[in-house]
This record gives C-alpha cells, sequence and structure tokens, in this order.
C-alpha cells in the first residue's frame, strides 16, 4: 500500500476519488461486526501506509536514488530517443556509435531496506 501511495503522492496526490474498498463476504465471518473490523484494519493500513509514504517522499532519500539511476537519461541525445526514437532508429544509433552498456546493479536491497525503515 505504501508503494502505491508513494506514487499516488508523486504524481499530485488524490485529486478526484480516493481508495476503494467494500465488504463483500469471502470468508465465513457473516457477523456485521467482522464486517465493520474489516473496514476498521483496512482503513488502519490504508493510513498507516500514506503515512509511511508521505514520509519517504519528504526525506527525499528515494529519489535522489531514481535520479542517480536514471541520470543519463536527461542528456539531450537520450531524450530524443525517448521520445520520438523509434525501436530501428534506435537500434541504427546502437550499432553506429558502438554503445555497449555494461550492466549495473539497481542496488534493489538498498532501496527495499529504505522503504523498510519507513513503513
Amino acid at each position: 500500500m505504501a508503494r502505491a501511495y508513494y506514487e499516488v503522492l508523486r504524481a499530485g496526490g488524490f485529486t478526484t476519488g480516493g481508495t476503494n474498498f467494500d465488504a463483500k463476504l469471502r470468508r465465513q465471518s457473516l457477523e456485521p461486526a467482522d464486517l465493520i473490523l474489516a473496514h476498521v484494519g483496512a482503513m488502519d493500513v490504508c493510513a498507516r501506509a500514506l503515512k509511511a509514504a508521505a514520509a519517504l517522499l519528504e526525506d527525499g532519500s528515494l529519489e535522489r536514488a531514481r535520479q542517480d539511476r536514471y541520470a543519463g537519461w536527461d542528456r539531450p541525445e537520450n531524450r530524443a530517443m525517448l521520445e520520438t526514437g523509434t525501436l530501428d532508429a534506435i537500434a541504427a544509433r546502437v550499432a553506429s556509435s558502438g554503445i555497449n552498456p555494461e550492466p549495473r546493479s539497481g542496488r534493489q536491497e538498498r532501496l527495499e531496506n529504505l522503504w523498510n525503515r519507513f513503513v
């Protein structure tokens, strides 16, 4: 939930609508109190997730990691490739320029640990 809310907040937050959940019978709990408790629990999860997402966004660490990871895409030739390049044009550029990217770590474990500090 926190990851979903993080992206919602990055995009400007809830401008129309919000979180939707229902009280369909999906298990043996048929008591009205169980349905109320399910809603309360779901709202608690949503609230905690939203607070965690807001704190992480305010902290800025994840956004800095994202910017570092994709910094090369800000160069004009790479922006042009993303915005107007066809697959054939991209392949031709790679072949003519001798581009041979080396794999590099996305540092997934580091980023997962970052998330874990906020949730």
